[in-house]
C-alpha cells in the first residue's frame, strides 16, 4: 500500500492527521461515485493516491503557500489539482470549473463532506468565464490538468490570471514541444516565458512537468474567443 504521507514528504509536503483523514474520505467518495458516473479510469487506492492526490500536491512545490491566494482550476473533473491543494492550504480561495454537470454534483458532495470553505463550483466553459468581469484577470493562479494541448490551454487560463499571477499546466514528456508550439499564443495573450519543473512520481517511468507561465501583460479583449473556438482553431 502507498503511504501518501511518506510520498508527499519526499516532495517537502507535510500532511498532518486531519489532512490524511480528509484524503481518505475523498478517496472513498471518489470510488463510490465512480461506480455510478465515469469520473476516472484510475480507481484503485494506490493509483488514486499517487496519480491523483500526490500528482496534484506536487503543484505546491512551485506555487508556494497558497493560503489567502485565489486559484481557478479549469476542467477540474473529479477535482484535480484544485481540491488536494485546498486540503493542503485551507485558506485557499478556490474556484473549480467543470462543464459536465454530473461531475459538479460529485464536487459539491466532496466539498460538503470535507467541510471545505471558500470553494466555488462553476458549471460553465472557461471561454465564457474569461469574458466575465467576475472571473477575468482575477486570479493569482489558474491551473489545468489533462485539459487540452498547451496552445489551447493558454487561451483558457491566461485571461483568468491577473497581471503578476501565473498559470500552471501539468504536462507529460511533450511539455517542451507543446510550449514551443504555443509560443505565439502565449505572447499574444500576455504570458511570459514558460518555466519547466520536472516531477517524477513513484512507480512512474515517464517524467511529468509543471509548466508555469507568468501573466506579464493584459490579455487583449477579444480573447478568449467563443466556446469551442480555441480548440478548433488554436492561436
Amino acid at each position: 500500500m502507498v503511504n501518501l504521507v511518506r510520498e508527499a514528504a519526499n516532495f517537502g509536503i507535510e500532511l498532518d492527521r486531519s489532512r490524511v483523514e480528509q484524503f481518505a474520505l475523498y478517496q472513498s467518495l471518489l470510488r463510490e461515485w465512480n461506480q455510478k458516473i465515469n469520473l476516472t479510469a484510475i480507481d484503485d487506492p494506490d493509483g488514486i493516491q499517487i496519480r491523483h492526490f500526490l500528482d496534484s500536491l506536487t503543484c505546491a512545490t512551485v506555487m508556494g503557500d497558497l493560503n489567502g491566494e485565489r486559484l481557478i482550476d479549469v476542467g477540474t473533473g473529479a477535482g484535480f489539482p484544485g481540491l488536494p491543494l485546498k486540503i493542503l492550504y485551507p485558506d485557499l480561495r478556490l474556484t473549480l470549473v467543470e462543464s459536465v454537470t454530473k461531475k459538479t454534483r460529485f464536487l459539491e458532495a466532496v466539498v460538503q463532506a470535507l467541510n471545505l470553505e471558500n470553494v466555488q463550483i462553476v458549471d460553465q466553459r472557461a471561454e465564457t468565464l474569461g469574458q466575465q468581469a467576475e472571473y477575468r484577470a482575477q486570479y493569482d493562479w489558474a491551473t489545468g490538468r489533462a485539459v487540452a494541448a498547451l496552445r489551447v490551454l493558454v487561451e483558457y487560463l491566461l485571461p483568468l490570471c491577473k497581471i503578476g499571477g501565473h498559470m500552471l499546466a501539468q504536462k507529460g514528456e511533450s511539455a517542451r514541444a507543446e510550449a514551443e508550439g504555443a509560443a505565439p499564443a502565449i505572447a499574444k495573450l500576455g504570458g511570459g516565458s514558460p518555466a519547466f519543473h520536472p516531477v517524477q512520481l513513484p512507480g512512474r517511468e515517464e517524467t511529468h512537468y509543471l509548466v508555469v507561465i507568468a501573466k506579464v501583460a493584459e490579455t487583449p479583449a477579444e480573447y478568449p474567443r467563443r466556446p469551442g473556438r480555441p480548440a478548433k482553431r488554436p492561436l
